[in-house]
């Protein structure tokens, strides 16, 4: 029990020193104040979960913001982690991959990149009930640790970084641009080839 104790304070301070607090404990702010943020599932339970944290942490989540936090796509995967003598499943391990990118002015891609969860159950083959019941409690934990990670994240991030990116994302726009209009010109200057007749017999 004391070593328990010991490894959860240790985990504590070494969290608390990367700026991050632990649930309970109060938020960290961010720097980014103000960001929109949406997912496929306008109403799921992470982006539910994400926009409350933000807000707690001092963020303006509003739409119209200069920078929106895109939810573009959660996956969960299930494999057997280990095997009873049985040759029954005896613990299952869970993968939660949250993939997002944020988007600025003019609605440019600035960055995306992906967070990734794992939780371990055991799944009891005689009591059924119970190992659900373990499996959906897993699932509320990833969720709550994958929210976490998305934050902390985030976080990371600054208003100059963000400026940056988007400086970086307009120039690649212009770029774009510039090289379709000088596609369309040449196209345009090119000659175009009349069919070939062919005589008839």
């Amino acid at each position: 029990m004391i070593k328990r104790n010991l490894l959860v304070m240790g985990l504590a301070v070494m969290l608390s020193a990367c700026g991050f607090q632990l649930r309970g404990t109060g938020t960290s702010e961010l720097s980014v104040k103000e960001m929109d943020v949406s997912a496929r599932d306008a109403y799921g339970l992470t982006v539910t979960q994400l926009r409350a944290v933000l807000e707690r942490s001092g963020v303006n989540v509003h739409t119209g913001a200069p920078y929106r936090l895109v939810l573009t796509n959660e996956k969960e995967s299930q494999r057997s982690a280990s095997y009873a003598s049985s040759n029954q499943a005896a613990e299952y391990e869970l993968t939660t991959v949250l993939d997002y990118s944020i988007l600025g002015l003019n609605n440019l891609e600035l960055m995306s990149d992906k967070v990734e969860v794992r939780k371990t159950y055991v799944r009891d083959g005689s009591n059924i009930t119970g190992s659900e019941q373990e499996a959906d409690i897993a699932r509320q934990e990833m969720r709550r640790d994958l929210v976490n990670a998305m934050v902390m994240r985030l976080q990371m991030l600054t208003p100059p970084q963000l400026d940056q990116l988007q400086h970086e994302a307009d120039e690649r726009a212009k770029a774009e641009a510039a090289a379709l209009e000088a596609a369309r010109r040449q196209q345009a200057e090119t000659p175009q080839q009349s069919p070939l007749e062919v005589p008839g017999n």
